[in-house]
């Protein structure tokens, strides 16, 4: 049952994530979750295949608590802070349903492309792909959307604000041009 039926307002999320961000540059961290998995690809033995991954992960903990409370708030706010509808404007309506997406305001998450009985080994295949990608490109950028966009953007490292432009333009060639052939 959901206790909350619309979105938090930016006047509650803004602050606290700006909150946590002083607390993290006050204690001399950094946020950012791709970090997270070099910790747990190192936690898991990685270092025997690649030596990326032989380091302290131990001085790193403090971030892998950051990951399970996203887990955990993911969870939470789902299951039982959010409405289990997304507001689409009726104009995307169309456009959507051309890609074979009919559920789309009647669900929290497309059920064409996010329920187990349409989990084919397209939908895996594209997963372990997009996965990939993504795990090349955070690497290759040096950190996730999430450490440029909160931690870098807000310590004015010019690299971060060329990576979230970067992220910005790859995400829209992704919808635009490559999207409408994957559906």
């Amino acid at each position: 049952m959901n206790l909350i039926y619309e979105s938090w307002p930016w006047y509650i999320g803004g602050p606290a994530i700006a909150f946590i961000m002083l607390f993290l540059l006050l204690i001399g961290k950094k946020f950012g979750m791709s970090s997270n998995l070099r910790s747990l690809c190192s936690i898991g033995g990685a270092g025997k295949l690649a030596d990326f991954f032989q380091f302290d992960w131990k001085s790193q903990r403090w971030n892998l608590t950051i990951m399970l409370g996203a887990a955990i708030g993911g969870y939470l706010a789902a299951n039982y802070l959010s409405s289990n509808t997304v507001e689409i404007n009726e104009s995307l309506l169309p456009q959507l349903q051309a890609y074979g997406i009919n559920s789309a305001g009647k669900a929290y998450l497309p059920t064409e492309i996010f329920s187990m009985e349409n989990l084919g080994l397209k939908n895996i295949l594209i997963l372990l792909g997009g996965g990939l990608l993504v795990g090349f490109g955070a690497r290759y950028a040096g950190g996730c959307t999430s450490g440029h966009g909160i931690s870098g953007l807000s310590n004015l490292q010019l690299p971060s604000l060329i990576a979230i432009i970067g992220f910005f333009i790859g995400g829209l060639v992704m919808v635009h041009l490559f999207y409408p052939f994957i559906f």
